[in-house]
This record gives structure tokens, sequence and C-alpha cells, in this order.
């Protein structure tokens, strides 16, 4: 296997240059660079990432925490991270953990020991035991589809989910939808489960001039198919008259279609739904479903982005992002004349 010193003799050039060279670094000529990556590419030489790790003090990696939520969303994050990762010419270890304080501390610490230049933080509760590993160890750090007031230096990407939830709810009311029900997260989840409920509260409140009773809502701990379809029957039990549902997530949205159909309930000439999230899943649903996007990859992409920023030495051009949402209108949602 050839060496730096390889390349640097038969170039005719410093180790110093050679590095230079095939880093894109200044102090070397053009013509001296293509020289040193001609004969690199010869000998079949390839650079040390442990060792140009060393030198640089990077590792060219990043981190991703993401909890315990629809693999289906986990991807299109995934997904937007890598585009931009791959940009910088950086690689992912990507951690999965349970909401728990154990688990994310474990992944923390697993992904500090790595050395990664900088971290992910997706969907899930920034708590004080967190913030303070990070604050400690001087990580670089951005929040993805998550935020915290508490702790405003760690910047963010993520939509409004409270105005998200109030324009599905409102969309809902001006098809004529008077008898909404809402099936969603836990009320104690103050990222993705309590500002949908209220979103949902307050157009009706607004829009309708009613208050919404207990028995309109079904929340459960999760955002999945099995918690849709099983909130599904349980809110057609509670709240029989109800004319259409906004579900908390697509995945959710899909459980309740699966359930009804089970039910001989026909969606939306019966019962009209309303997904949240637009993942690809709900264009393949039958009926295709009607859902208030998220630009979950774009989203990603951004924190991407300001990681890198961060990690550069270029915080002066960070700060956080509200992402835009926007209906999409397919087949799930009948129109009540």
């Amino acid at each position: 296997m050839s060496t730096i010193l390889d390349v640097a003799k038969k170039a005719k050039v410093s180790i110093a240059t050679v590095s230079r060279a095939l880093n894109n670094q200044p102090g070397c000529s053009e013509e001296t660079r293509k020289k040193v990556m001609r004969i690199a590419q010869e000998l079949g030489y390839e650079p040390n990432e442990v060792a140009r790790s060393l030198i640089n003090k990077k590792t060219n990696t990043i981190g991703v925490i993401i909890p315990e939520i629809s693999s289906l969303l986990s991807s299109e994050f995934i997904n937007g991270i890598d585009a931009i990762a791959k940009q910088e010419s950086s690689n992912l270890i990507v951690t999965y953990t349970k909401s728990n304080i154990v688990s994310t501390e474990e992944n923390l610490k697993m992904l500090h020991e790595k050395r990664v230049d900088g971290i992910i933080f997706v969907s899930e509760i920034l708590r004080k035991e967190y913030y303070d590993y990070i604050k400690r160890n001087n990580i670089p750090c951005v929040l993805l589809s998550t935020k915290s007031a508490e702790y405003a230096s760690i910047p963010y990407v993520k939509v409004d989910d409270y105005d998200a939830s109030y324009a599905a709810t409102n969309y809902l009311i001006k098809m004529g939808h008077k008898k909404i029900g809402l099936i969603s997260g836990s009320s104690a989840d103050p990222i993705a489960g309590n500002p949908r409920i209220d979103g949902y509260k307050k157009a009706i409140l607004e829009n309708l001039n009613k208050v919404v009773e207990e028995r309109q809502i079904v929340s459960g701990n999760g955002f999945g198919f099995d918690d849709g379809r099983d909130n599904f029957i349980q809110l057609m039990k509670q709240f029989p008259e109800l004319t259409a549902i906004f579900c908390a997530s697509d995945e959710m949205a899909i459980g309740a279609i699966s359930a009804a159909y089970k039910l001989g309930i026909s969606i939306p000439e019966d019962v009209s739904i309303m997904g949240y999230d637009n993942l690809k899943i709900s264009e393949m649903s039958v009926p295709p479903l009607t859902t208030t996007a998220q630009p979950l990859v774009k989203m990603a992409e951004k924190a991407t982005e300001i990681l890198f920023k961060i990690i550069n030495k270029k915080a002066d051009d960070v700060h956080s992002i509200i992402m835009p949402y926007q209906i999409i209108e397919r087949d799930s949602v009948k129109k009540i004349k």
C-alpha cells in the first residue's frame, strides 16, 4: 500500500505539499496540485482518514439521535441529513433511542466518544440532562422537528405544529364539517402532542364557536398505524355522530382508514379523514390521503446546513427556522354542502 511519502518522493515535493494538494488547501500551485493528484492515483494512494482527523481535529462524521418515531418519518429525515453530509464529505452515525433519559444519554456519550463533529437531535424533548452534556462537552448541536424555549442557544428547524394543526382543522370546517374528532399523540408531549391538540381546539372554538368536548378527542402515546387503528374504533364509540377526523400523523390516519374498512365505514362517504406529515405512503392509501404536509427532507437539509455552519465556525450566520406547511388535497375528505 502506497504512503504519502511515496507520493511526495515521486512528485519531488514535500509531504506538506502533498497534504495541501490532496486536501485542496492553499499553499501549492494548480499545476502542482494536478501533478500530485495524478501520481496519487497512479500509486493507488488513499489518505488515512484517522491520521487526517488527528491533523484537522475533525472526524468528518456527524451523529443523529432519533427516538422511536415512525420509520417512514425517520427515513425522510435521514435522506435529507445524508444529502448535505455527503456534500460536506462527512459520514453519519445514526442512533435510535426510546424516550427515556438513560438511553438518550448513552447515545450522547457514545457519539461523543466517537468524536463526531456535531449532533442532530430529532423530534425529542431536549431535557436538562441532555443539554448539560452537550454544553459541558462543547458539542455542536441542532434540533430537528423539536425545539426548546428553555435552552434557546440550541438552534432548531421545525414546522409550527400549532398553526399547522389549526389550518388542518379549519380546512375540514371549510369543507362543511362541524362534528370533527381528533386522534392525537399524548397531551403530555410538548413537541407534537399538545400543540396539535391546542391548534385543533382553537380552530373549533374560533370557527364553529364551540368548546371541544372530551369525547371528541382520543389521544395515545404514539403516532403509528396501530394507534390510529385502535383510536379510530374508540373515537367512533364515544363520538358516533362525527363526520370528519383529523389525525395527528399520516400513519395514524392510514390506521384509521384500515379500521374503518373492517367496520364497513366508507371513507370519505361516511367519514372524512385528514392526516399530518405527507409521507410517501399517504399517496398509496385507498383513498389517497388528504394531509398537512411538512417539508421533511428540506427540514433535515436545513438543520444539517446549520450544523455545518456551527462546526465550521460560521455561527454568526446561524438562526432557528420555522418551515412552511401546506394542505395537500387528495380523496379522503368529502365536501359537505
